[in-house]
């Protein structure tokens, strides 16, 4: 198989696991956070910050490739990895989320999804072979089937309807993928918050023997106790001999959650999109660096963080940047954020080969002030 998973450890105290995934573009660690770089960049960041920073895989978008520049350039560039110089592993998605997400106009039919272009209105049809045909061009190691994205909350028969159809679609992707020798195909276990239906949509799909699977339709607007359930009771139903990856999901305390429940790979927008705004994610907590009361403080960001934007720029400055719409501040803040979440997953990975991931969970919990009542989460 192009991607394969290396099991090294399991955590006696909360069984977490550690391990490898091996692609054609390299080997990460795992738990691993992937961060995002929906057109083939992770926003503000250069390809050499990625890599110097600890980022062994990111994530592009099949989506919105497509629209711009389109596949058959990147192509006809040598593919994703050569195009963006990006020498680590690369993750491409669907397309389906930004299908049910970006267009208000679109038409489910068992052969595909009809849709609207959402930035110049064209008429659009993805379906799971043309989903597979751009994902070959684009040349990611690991690519996911397309799937059905449904609404929270959505009724059981809709979801019932909506897991079938993902698991038919699953099939039509690995008949149609060409290039398994180079690129992973991940299925994507689907159900809402319906365990019957999450045991459903892991048993058909672990029937197609993936080279690994993804966990969708989670951090969609549900409760944390929701997505911690739906994870304890769906993870277990995946093979203990693959990746596992659950997609969307960036929040500290969702990864530290995750990673307790099995789950090898995470990606999310959340750490580059708040950056933008100001927001910055320490060791104690949320911090708005545009607010007003950093406008004299002078010491980092986070006082615990050794990260390049920490050692060198106080808040005060980089409020100023934010504030005077400065590229350089988003830049800095971005850094920042992508840095804090990378050192986590290394701690949760120290923790695990130490037995000792609970343990963490809660010192991190506890400084970082989850376990306040007036907590402020992303």
């Amino acid at each position: 198989m192009a991607v394969t998973y290396e099991h090294i450890k399991t955590c006696k105290q909360t069984g977490a696991r550690l391990g490898k995934v091996h692609t054609p573009h390299g080997t990460f660690e795992t738990p691993a956070f992937m961060p995002v770089g929906t057109l083939a960049t992770v926003k503000t960041m250069s390809p050499e910050e990625l890599e110097s920073m600890g980022a062994g895989m990111i994530l592009s978008n099949t989506y919105h490739l497509w629209l711009r520049p389109g596949a058959d350039i990147v192509e006809e560039a040598g593919g994703l990895h050569k195009f963006m110089n990006w020498k680590g592993s690369i993750l491409t998605d669907s397309g389906g989320f930004q299908v049910f997400s970006l267009s208000d106009l679109r038409k489910i039919e068992e052969e595909g999804v009809h849709f609207r272009n959402h930035i110049s209105g064209e008429k659009l049809f993805l379906s799971p072979e043309k989903a597979m045909h751009i994902q070959n061009q684009l040349g990611a190691d690991i690519m996911m089937a397309f799937d059905e994205c449904p609404p929270y909350p959505a009724e059981h028969k809709y979801m019932k309807d909506s897991v079938e159809r993902t698991s038919r679609w699953a099939e039509r992707c690995l008949s149609a993928h060409k290039r398994p020798h180079d690129q992973g195909l991940f299925g994507i276990v689907q159900g809402g918050e319906y365990e019957d239906l999450r045991k459903q949509s892991a048993r058909d799909l672990t029937s197609l023997d993936f080279p690994g699977y993804a966990i969708g339709g989670l951090s969609v607007g549900e409760p944390k106790d929701v997505m911690n359930r739906m994870l304890e009771s769906t993870t277990p139903l995946l093979p203990t001999d693959k990746p596992r990856y659950l997609m969307g999901v960036g929040s500290p305390d969702s990864l530290v959650d995750g990673a307790i429940r099995g789950i090898d790979m995470f990606d999310c927008v959340l750490p580059t999109r708040i950056a933008r705004n100001g927001t910055c994610m320490t060791s104690n907590g949320r911090l708005v660096v545009r607010n007003a009361k950093f406008a004299r403080d002078f010491g980092p960001i986070d006082e615990n963080c050794d990260c390049h934007t920490c050692r060198n720029y106080s808040r005060a400055y980089i409020r100023h940047l934010v504030k005077s719409n400065e590229t350089f501040g988003i830049r800095l803040t971005t850094y920042h954020n992508l840095y804090f979440l990378l050192k986590l997953m290394r701690q949760v990975r120290e923790a695990i080969k130490e037995d000792r991931l609970g343990d963490f969970r809660e010192e991190f919990f506890e400084q970082y002030g989850f376990n306040r009542p007036d907590a402020k989460n992303f």
